[in-house]
C-alpha cells in the first residue's frame, strides 16, 4: 500500500487540538506553516519556540530520497544499527539517467553504468524496510505528488526535488546535512 491512511487519519484527529494550543500559545492566528509544524511537534514545547531561535523536535511523515543522494544517506543509516527505518521512506532511482538519445536508450545506458548503486540501493531498501522505485519507474517529484503527498503532512527529502509534494499542500524540509541542518519550505515556491 502505498498511502498510509491509518497514520493520515491518525495526524488528523490531532490538528484541530494542536492547532489550537499553538494558537492560544502565540496569541494570534497562525500561518499554513506554521499549522504544519506545530502539528508534527513531537511533543508540547514548554516554551512558545522563537524563529532563528529555538529548536523543536518534529516527527515526519515520510522520507522521499533520490539516488544520486540516497547512497550516502543510506550509509549513514546502516551505520546506525537499526533494524527498520521508523519513517516511512522511499528511494527514486532517476538522477543518474542522463537524458541524451532518447527515454529506451538513456535508460539502458543508466541501468548498465549505475547497475552497481542501483543493486545496492535495492538491497538496502529491502533490507531496512524501505520502498524502492526502480530506474525507469517516475520521476520522483511527480511519483511523490501522486503517491505520498497529502494537505498537512511534514515529508524530509534528500534534495530539491521533493517539492511537489506542496501541490497538495504538505510540507517539505530539504536536509542539509546532519539532520541538525535543515531549511523548511512551505511547498511550492516559498
Amino acid at each position: 500500500m502505498i498511502y498510509d491512511f491509518n497514520m493520515i487519519k491518525d495526524l488528523y484527529s490531532t490538528l484541530k487540538n494542536r492547532q489550537e494550543n499553538a494558537r492560544k500559545s502565540t496569541g494570534q492566528p497562525l500561518t499554513l506553516t506554521e499549522k504544519i509544524l506545530f502539528s508534527h511537534l513531537s511533543e508540547e514545547p514548554s516554551n512558545f519556540p522563537e524563529r532563528k531561535k529555538s529548536y523543536v523536535y518534529l516527527e515526519p511523515d515520510r522520507v522521499a530520497m533520490q539516488d544520486a543522494t540516497a547512497q550516502m544517506a543510506l550509509l549513514q543509516f546502516m551505520s546506525s544499527g537499526r533494524k527498520q527505518v521508523a519513517v516511512p521512506s522511499t528511494v527514486h532511482c532517476d538522477h543518474l539517467i542522463q537524458a541524451e538519445i532518447g527515454a529506451r536508450d538513456d535508460l539502458t545506458r543508466a541501468n548498465s553504468e549505475n547497475k552497481e548503486v542501483y543493486d545496492i540501493l535495492a538491497s538496502v531498501s529491502n533490507k531496512y524496510g524501505l520502498g524502492f522505485w526502480k530506474p525507469g519507474a517516475g520521476i520522483i517529484h511527480q511519483v511523490v505528488l501522486e503517491n505520498y503527498a497529502f494537505p498537512g503532512g511534514l515529508m524530509i527529502g534528500t534534495d530539491s526535488h521533493t517539492p511537489n509534494a506542496g501541490g497538495l499542500g504538505m510540507l517539505r524540509s530539504v536536509s542539509a546535512g546532519p539532520m541538525r541542518s535543515m531549511s523548511w519550505q512551505a511547498c511550492p515556491g516559498s
